[in-house]
């Protein structure tokens, strides 16, 4: 061991020497020279090639390097790395993980292997700086071959971003908008048509109240929209989807918004039809709202005086506005005079369907009504509202999501006397969840006290459903027998006129 060290000695002190008597000797133009003609033979003789991706490109923070950091903060989880940097960002709910300092990371993408290492150099220290410099110089340093850089370099970066885009949207709070009082041309102080607070609903579709097949359905329509750019690009279609949420008030068409929000990660617009005055102010309104978003007009059939073309044929207005869907939907059907509302039934049309609905990408329509009978069918058909969900009274398979949601009942846990009453008098009952839900909140901390008052109540209104139905029959039943007496006696006249002369 003393020899092997004496040696290693005498070489680190023949290379000192070396190294010294070449920079007495060579200029340092010449050895920036050759230091640089070596790099190009030791690139051109590697079998990699290397790209710098920086924290900071000159002045302007470099958005690759955030969408790298984003990426590989689930490359780092699924690769099993022992040192991970943990961070959580600012209007965030989740924690995100990352490369360590000068740490490496292997990642795969069509079956190629390329490496990260997260580069960070300590900057020396700048006393005298017009602007702030960071103490540290950030960067990632990616590694891939040069026989596959033809083959995944575009499309491999065009994917981190787009998976950082979605990592990005998951991660950060949703914004719930809403249209500024005053109408569609008002401002707020950013000079913005659409006010915004933080969306905290926490509804989702594992906690919603609805049949499970239905629910499995309209998830499986919301994944196709969200991942069909191709084929709306394809088949020249906007990428946009309506929905339209009919059924009895308390049946959960708001928290079926919500569900679809979270779900998808899209902000919410809720549109307020009657804070609108003219189709330009709506159009401007449209033009405003971004991409990834729901704009929402809740119980369309009262926020607006639907006089609609029918009804306008039948009091014998017959002109050209009226056939082709210009009818003011406002009250008083007159325009702006005295604060009314002057917006036409093809201005809503245009908003969901027309060109001005195409501004944009990546957006869902969503109406909800409690009558649909109401609406247009202008409005209804394929295109504008492309699924038609009926957002029914509380059925069986509802109600055990709502024991689970609020007793933490599972299947099996209560009696199968209890289950078979319950599921005996639900679908006579016609309770919408809201109601269900009302008596299940006051329980809560008393399971048993709280299935036992739900099936009280759920006797009684079946008892009285069965009671009204009853009423109704034989209702009809004199209105039949009425009709059939009238038709007996059709053509019978017992005038004085038709009677015999003495």
């Amino acid at each position: 061991m003393k020899e092997f060290w004496g040696s290693m000695a005498s070489l680190m002190g023949v290379w000192a020497f070396g190294q010294s008597l070449l920079q007495t000797v060579i200029p340092p133009e010449l050895r920036f020279t050759l230091s640089k003609y070596i790099n190009r033979l030791f690139n051109w003789c590697s079998t990699y090639c290397y790209y710098d991706i920086t924290e900071i490109d000159g002045v302007n923070t470099n958005e690759l390097y955030n969408a790298a950091q984003l990426y590989l903060s689930t490359s780092a989880t699924a690769n099993g790395n022992s040192r991970l940097s943990l961070t959580r960002a600012v209007n965030s709910s989740s924690l995100t993980f990352g490369l360590s300092n000068n740490d490496r990371l292997i990642d795969f993408f069509r079956g190629v292997p390329v490496q990260w290492e997260h580069v960070v150099i300590q900057r020396q220290s700048q006393t005298l700086s017009w602007r702030h410099v960071p103490d540290e110089k950030r960067g990632f340093t990616l590694r891939i071959r040069k026989r596959d850089k033809a083959l995944i370099l575009n499309p491999y970066l065009d994917h981190i971003t787009d998976k950082a885009n979605e990592i990005k949207r998951k991660n950060q709070d949703r914004f719930l908008y809403t249209n500024s009082r005053g109408g569609g041309g008002s401002l707020d102080s950013r000079g913005h048509p659409w006010e915004s607070v933080p969306f905290k609903h926490p509804s989702t579709f594992d906690t919603l109240a609805m049949d499970p097949k239905k629910k499995e359905e309209i998830m499986a329509d919301l994944k196709d929209f969200a991942k069909g750019q191709s084929f709306y690009q394809k088949t020249g279609r906007a990428w946009k989807r309506g929905y339209l949420l009919y059924g009895p008030p308390g049946t959960g068409k708001s928290s079926m918004i919500a569900a679809m929000a979270n779900y998808l990660g899209y902000d919410i617009y809720d549109l307020e039809l009657t804070e609108v005055h003219t189709n330009s102010e709506l159009r401007k309104l449209l033009m405003k709202t971004s991409s990834k978003s729901i704009i929402v007009i809740e119980d369309i059939d009262c926020s607006i005086d639907f006089t609609n073309r029918k009804s306008a044929k039948s009091s014998g207005n017959h002109s050209s506005s009226s056939s082709s869907g210009g009818l003011p939907l406002g009250g008083g059907g007159g325009g702006n005079d005295g604060g009314g509302n002057s917006i036409t039934l093809s201005g809503l049309l245009n908003f969901t369907d027309g060109l001005w609905s195409c501004c944009g990408s990546e957006r869902i329509f969503v109406f909800t009504t409690n009558h649909i009978e109401k609406l247009d069918p202008a409005l209804l058909r394929s295109g504008r509202m492309d699924m038609h969900i009926f957002m029914s009274y509380c059925s069986f398979s509802a109600l055990k999501i709502l024991l689970k949601n609020y007793l933490g009942y599972e299947d099996g846990d209560l009696d199968e006397d209890v289950v078979k009453q319950l599921e005996k008098v639900i679908e006579e009952a016609e309770m919408t969840p809201a109601d269900v839900s009302e008596v299940l909140i006051k329980n809560r901390r008393d399971s048993e006290r709280a299935v036992a008052e739900l099936t009280e109540s759920l006797k009684g209104r079946a008892e009285r459903n069965r009671a009204a139905k009853g009423v109704e029959l034989e209702e009809e039943e004199e209105k039949r027998a009425l009709e059939k007496l009238t038709d007996g006696n059709e053509g019978f006249d017992s005038t004085a006129d038709h009677l015999p002369e003495r």
